[in-house]
């Protein structure tokens, strides 16, 4: 039996960034592909509360997590293709985390730094 996991996709931007306009209509288009997942676009700016101490360097990131456990955290060009791929393996793994088949990333396993990683792990339980 499969367990379909529901995955958190964030998208951390700013408005004055060009690259996260471009991507918006991406992320609008992996939204309509797979609708069984959590979207959110985060301007880091209007919701600096929510993004606390995450420090994005590169425009956009995507946060992906499963039940606030952070699977992904990281920038993404923006290209339907690789959005798709990336959501798909990701909705695998927490899948089989679920059917007891596998196990959570390490923070470590994220190749964020340690702060880093607490912060995204603190985004992911607030969604």
């Amino acid at each position: 039996m499969s367990t379909s996991a529901v995955l958190d996709i964030v998208c951390l931007c700013a408005a004055w960034c060009g690259t996260c306009r471009e991507y918006q209509v991406t992320f609008e288009a992996l939204q309509g592909a797979a609708p069984m997942h959590r979207y959110r676009w985060i301007d880091i700016e209007d919701e600096a509360a929510l993004v606390g101490d995450i420090d994005v360097e590169t425009f956009p990131t995507l946060v992906l997590a499963c039940g606030g456990q952070v699977l992904f955290a990281g920038p993404v060009l923006p290209r339907l293709n690789d959005a798709q791929r990336l959501v798909s393996v990701h909705a695998a793994q927490a899948e089989a985390v679920l059917a007891g088949q596998g196990h959570w990333p390490s923070a470590a396993s994220l190749g964020l730094a340690p702060d880093q990683a607490e912060a995204v792990e603190a985004l992911a339980r607030a969604l």
